[in-house]
């Protein structure tokens, strides 16, 4: 999808003589940023897992969450091991890797992609988490990083589902593509999907990739984003500054920084 996507972006015209790609209306983007501006979360961020890429900021809300789905499996399996080691069984999934990074007695792994489809390299999010036969009233946690695909796994999974995940944390890619309208149309509504249930409550953008800057507003290509189940918030206020002091640079490249767009509070305005 998003190798398509990015050509038509890079050629306002290109050889072969396809139209230009029709620009989003900058109020569009706007609203959708100002939508996805974190929240206070009274009881504070904690980091789970390593220092440095692959780490997360999550709600120190954790206590009766009993599995975490963590689709995409990277160099190392962080993240899992801290949330296995506070006693939640951990269901991983990548069709790209033998396994995960480490063992633990709570992983269990799938060797499939997550997508739209359920086939035979592939498996919808909602079949995943019936196949893992997890407790049916436990809340859970979902940690995805999938390279783009993100999009359509939010778009397909059942609302009912969305319910059952107390914690979304989630890396989206092609954010900088947000001023094209085929992309919008896509991500637009996938945060709206995420945004029915869901509250923002941290963004951090991965330095790993870069940043469009267009209109004032810089939208970093991949931005690391926590959600937090609405019925868990109390607090209406806006988080007025970041980065947050558990945070840490992806790599070791600059440190991107938001436009005031993406805060609440006297700096967003």
């Amino acid at each position: 999808m998003h190798p398509f996507i990015r050509r038509l972006i890079e050629k306002s015209l290109d050889r072969e003589g396809l139209r230009p790609v029709r620009l989003t209306e900058s109020a569009r983007v706007l609203e959708l940023i100002r939508s996805l501006r974190p929240v206070v979360v009274p009881a504070g961020l904690v980091r789970l897992g390593p220092p440095r890429d692959g780490g997360y900021l999550v709600p120190d809300d954790l206590t009766g969450i009993t599995a975490c789905f963590s689709p995409g499996v990277e160099q190392q399996s962080g993240f899992e091991r801290d949330c296995a080691e506070r006693g939640m069984q951990v269901h991983l999934a990548d069709l790209s890797v033998a396994g995960p990074a480490e063992p633990h007695e709570r992983f269990h792994f799938t060797r499939k992609h997550l997508g739209v489809l359920t086939t035979e390299s592939s498996l919808t999010l909602d079949d995943w988490v019936k196949r893992s036969r997890v407790d049916s009233q436990g809340d859970l946690m979902l940690q995805i990083d999938i390279e783009g695909s993100e999009y359509e796994v939010f778009l397909g999974a059942s609302d009912a589902l969305m319910k059952r995940f107390r914690i979304i944390v989630a890396e989206f890619h092609l954010l900088d593509q947000l001023w094209t309208a085929p992309f919008f149309n896509l991500a637009s509504r996938a945060f709206s999907k995420i945004l029915q249930t869901h509250g923002c409550v941290h963004l951090h953008p991965n330095n790993h990739s870069g940043a469009i800057a267009r209109e004032g507003v810089t939208i970093p290509e991949v931005m690391e984003m926590t959600f937090l189940r609405r019925d868990r918030m109390k607090s209406p206020e806006f988080v007025e500054s970041l980065p947050h002091p558990l945070d840490r640079s992806n790599r070791d490249h600059p440190d991107l920084v938001l436009s005031r767009h993406w805060l609440g509070g006297s700096r967003g305005k």
